[in-house]
């Protein structure tokens, strides 16, 4: 049995949870919340309307490696949760859950994502050296840019990443 690693964020925005789950269900969006060297691209053609059932390809590179990446929308209840789960692509597990819950002074987004790695040992040896390093990056760049395009009302602090990496 793969070992299952897990990554957990929670990012309070200063916005109604409706406007949150909105930009969220605007797969288009996805390129801005993800960092340049991923040289990330949306290959399905847009606007993808974002339902259960929904099938999305992406490409990208991560050191000069390029990979395909084909998800499914596996739940969708808008405005409160939808979760993604990858059917092919570079990891042996992949599911993303996205939580949207009201709280004072905006919404709270929880994201879980639950993953593995092929490979076995070495699947092991690179999540240490590389994979979990590169998610959490990939994970701050995406709470700095909602940051940037959600800013804080003056008295409202914008809060601190909290990531739980098992």
């Amino acid at each position: 049995m793969p070992q299952r690693y897990l990554l957990e964020r929670f990012q309070l925005v200063p916005c109604p949870r409706d406007d949150v789950f909105a930009f969220f269900a605007k797969a288009a969006n996805l390129e801005t919340l993800t960092p340049a060297f991923l040289n990330f691209e949306i290959l399905t053609s847009q606007p993808i309307a974002i339902q259960q059932g929904t099938l999305i390809d992406y490409k990208l590179r991560l050191f000069r490696i390029p990979f395909h990446w084909h998800t499914r929308i596996d739940l969708f209840e808008p405005p409160w949760r939808f979760a993604d789960r990858q059917i092919r692509g570079p990891y042996r597990h992949w599911y993303h859950v996205h939580e949207f819950q009201d709280v004072p002074g905006g919404t709270q987004m929880r994201d879980r994502v639950e993953y593995a790695l092929p490979f076995g040992f070495l699947g092991r040896l690179m999540h240490r050296l590389i994979v979990r390093r590169t998610l959490e990056r990939i994970f701050d760049y995406r709470y700095n840019r909602l940051c940037a395009l959600f800013p804080p009302h003056s008295e409202v602090p914008a809060g601190r990443p909290s990531h739980k990496t098992v």
